[in-house]
């Protein structure tokens, strides 16, 4: 296979880490003291064999195409860093412990730089400028990566809260019920209309409550998307009865002019209930016979 040549500014570096590999992960393990190292977190045969292999896959990228960290030769170098600041934003690191994981290597490999340009000086300057770029260079990409990992976390979070906050509840035979609990946004529309529809098709109810007393308010967006619910629930072959319409939300309505006629409401979900057993030919005979 051939290989790019390695310029005089690379020469060191990847001589250095080729024949001091085991002494740069050591003492890379020793500057990671502290917060940085989280023992409580990472064993130090796993933090040890995350070294290892980021400086071998570091020497494989320098003997290919030289410290530029942007080449596809650095694939594997980028590939290793976002795996390590995944790992870390799941096990409880911080942004600072994440990047540290690389500034810390610094140290070490300078210390062997000074002894492999100990006699040029202007050796010693350029290579160091050279190591400082690329160590900059991948710490900023791990700290990246570890934001990237932490805003995915937290969207798949809000997603589960989504679902876990609006239930389609089986009342009977046939009536589904949906507690809507906070505000309706777009976001939260779309999960509540896909867990309804797909509840209507599981159970083959004719009959679903959107009951909206946990509702704080409604607003014309708020009973667009009350409206937009409805529809797709009636194309699912669905009546829809919304519950819980509190005489401050039917004022509101009535002053923003908002069209719900064609819609059935109630004020109470038990009212709903009622109306619901009664569409679905339910009707219940109350005991006269005393306890």
């Amino acid at each position: 296979m051939s290989t790019v040549p390695i310029d005089r500014k690379n020469l060191a570096l990847f001589s250095i880490l080729a024949e001091s590999q085991e002494e740069i992960v050591s003492d890379w393990i020793r500057e990671m003291t502290g917060a940085t190292r989280r023992t409580d977190l990472m064993k130090e045969s796993e933090l040890r064999m995350q070294c290892t292999e980021v400086l071998r896959a570091m020497n494989h990228a320098l003997e290919r195409a030289g410290a530029d960290f942007r080449s596809d030769a650095w694939e594997p170098v980028r590939g290793m860093l976002s795996e390590i600041s995944r790992s870390r934003a799941q096990q409880g690191f911080s942004p600072a412990e994440t990047a540290m994981f690389v500034f810390s290597v610094k140290k070490p490999l300078f210390a062997h730089i000074r002894r492999a340009y100990k006699n040029d000086p202007e050796g010693f300057a350029d290579e160091t400028w050279i190591t400082t770029e690329l160590l900059d260079a991948m710490g900023l990409y791990t700290t990246e990566a570890y934001q990237k990992s932490r805003e995915e976390v937290i969207k798949r979070q809000q997603e589960e809260l989504l679902e876990l906050s609006t239930p389609v509840v089986k009342l009977w035979e046939g009536i589904l019920a949906l507690p809507v609990i906070g505000t309706l946004d777009s976001a939260r529309t779309q999960v509540v209309m896909e867990s309804l529809l797909q509840a209507i098709v599981q159970t083959n109810s004719k009959v679903a409550i959107i009951d909206i007393t946990g509702v704080p308010t409604v607003d014309t967006v708020v009973a667009q998307h009350l409206l937009k619910t409805v529809t797709a629930a009636r194309l699912m072959g669905a009546d829809c009865i919304i519950s819980g319409v509190r005489p401050q939300i039917a004022q509101t309505i009535v002053h923003l002019g908002i069209n719900l006629l064609d819609i059935t409401t109630k004020a109470s979900l038990a009212a709903a209930f009622r109306l619901a057993l009664d569409r679905t030919g339910f009707t219940f005979v109350q005991d006269g016979r005393k306890a």
